[in-house]
């Protein structure tokens, strides 16, 4: 009975198994994620994943599986029931970057002792206020710092291993360049 070897937590043989089913049929590497969120009362959404589609074919097993809320913090007018959409962001980002670094950790044999992030992001407000209608509503800078103990690691192959998270991760990316957003009333 063969076990399969984990590094990280990842099973480092799935992993390539996975890239090199993706790189013969592209088509396996193409996924729609859903939300599908009702407002609830004052700055309240209450959400749940949707279905999750992989080249082409749905998943209706994550459909209402996880749920999620959100609103603002008191001193901007919330509830301050539930994370905020921006600490939602922080979160999207961190997960991600968890996800990019411990995979291709693995895949690089890089034993991991620990791994944490701390993530702030900047916001001006007054424009999505009205004060200042003219000016981007989103964030000014959103700053990641990146704690990786690797023992068996140099610096320089955490340093790359970092790089390369900035440049593979789908929401940082998702952040850093222009995205089509698609608005329709139903």
């Amino acid at each position: 009975m063969q076990t399969a070897e984990l590094l990280n937590g990842v099973d480092v043989a799935a992993l390539r198994t996975t890239a090199d089913a993706v790189r013969e049929n592209r088509t396996l590497g193409e996924v729609t994620f859903a939300v599908n969120g009702a407002w609830s009362d004052g700055f309240r959404l209450d959400s749940a994943t949707g279905a999750l589609t992989q080249a082409g074919a749905a998943d209706e097993s994550r459909a209402g599986k996880f749920t999620m809320g959100s609103d603002e913090p008191s001193s901007l007018l919330g509830g301050d029931t539930a994370v905020s959409p921006a600490e939602y962001i922080l979160q999207a980002l961190a997960g991600c970057y968890t996800v990019t670094l411990v995979a291709n950790a693995a895949a690089r044999g890089i034993e991991l002792n620990s791994y944490r992030l701390d993530l702030e992001a900047d916001f001006d407000l007054a424009s999505f206020l009205g004060v200042a209608p003219e000016e981007a509503p989103g964030a000014s800078e959103i700053r990641v710092k990146v704690d990786v103990d690797a023992p068996g690691a140099s610096r320089e192959e955490i340093e790359d291993l970092v790089t390369t998270v900035q440049q593979r991760s789908p929401i940082r990316d998702t952040l850093a360049r222009p995205v089509n957003v698609v608005t329709t009333l139903a």
